[in-house]
């Protein structure tokens, strides 16, 4: 599948803002057998005194920005074109926990997609007794890990409530779980703390999700948003698995990486500090649309 891809994400200020700097995750990554990135920019108004593109740890490619001249607002808007050749199902049938336990304790590999840096709690995926205890209700001795996985993915989507206006991109991910409600971030940090606490190693993947409108109706141009959901590590044979627990799915070809890490702390849309005061409004609008061949 090809994609075009816009996102526009903008920022305005009750007082100017200065010697602001920013780190923006949002371009598409390249990955072998998965997808490939065309072409892509990112252009920001008003243009920063300083921009360079790199890659961080997780090999995800992000933009760092400062501006020295105060302002009251700022757009960043990209494009981009993907091909999406692949998907997160598994492969092949996995391993149980119990040999993924054993793989585990001879893992040496610290590299940047190591399972060992996906195990301990990070800081939106804190270890919660409730979630824990509930995890350890779903998943069944005996089942291949990337089973395991999905049984909890579709658990959670069974029990949970998609609602857009119930949480905040702080609210804490026991507190969405109490609830049984809230957005994709949440369900995915439920789901990541479920799987760590059953000594799965998982993590959070941003990115952008086509989606379709209901049938008869046109698209909506910037009517979607940003999409996460789940990274599981289901042992050497398998290796990691992507789920969608917010659709209870495998992340398919409609599911488009912009970025890997431990949580929404590692691979945030766009992170930050400046000098001002009041308050600030934010608009985000994404259209993920086929290329027509």
């Amino acid at each position: 599948m090809l994609y075009d891809i816009k996102l526009v994400i903008d920022y305005a200020f009750q007082a100017p803002a200065a010697g602001a700097r920013q780190i923006l995750h949002a371009m598409p990554m390249t990955i072998s057998g998965r997808q490939r990135l065309i072409a892509g920019s990112i252009d920001i108004d008003p243009e920063p005194a300083m921009r360079r593109d790199r890659e961080d740890f997780f090999g995800n490619r992000l933009t760092e920005l400062a501006f020295s001249e105060p302002h009251s607002n700022i757009e960043i808007a990209l494009k981009a074109r993907v091909e999406v050749t692949g998907s997160g199902a598994p492969a092949s049938i996995s391993g149980d926990l119990q040999t993924l336990f054993a793989a585990l304790e001879t893992e040496a590999d610290l590299g940047p997609r190591s399972p060992l840096h996906f195990l301990s709690p990070s800081p939106y995926a804190r270890p919660d007794d409730a979630i824990a205890q509930w995890a350890g209700g779903q998943v069944r001795a005996g089942r291949p890990c990337s089973e395991s996985v999905a049984e909890l993915g579709l658990a959670l989507h069974g029990e949970m409530r998609f609602d857009a206006e119930a949480t905040t991109v702080d609210t804490p991910a026991a507190e969405a779980f109490s609830a049984r409600h809230g957005v994709c971030q949440d369900f995915t940090h439920i789901m990541i703390i479920a799987l760590r606490s059953l000594g799965i190693p998982a993590g959070y993947v941003s990115g952008y999700l086509r989606t379709l409108p209901p049938p008869g109706r046109e698209r909506l141009e910037g009517a979607d948003a940003m999409h996460a959901w789940v990274s599981a590590w289901c042992g050497p044979g398998v290796g990691w698995v992507e789920y969608d627990p917010t659709n209870a799915v495998f992340a398919g070809t409609d599911h488009i990486v912009v970025a890997y890490g431990r949580d929404y702390s590692d691979v945030a849309p766009v992170r930050g500090a400046m000098r001002t005061a009041g308050g600030q409004t934010s608009n985000q609008s994404v259209d993920v649309a086929p290329v027509k061949e």
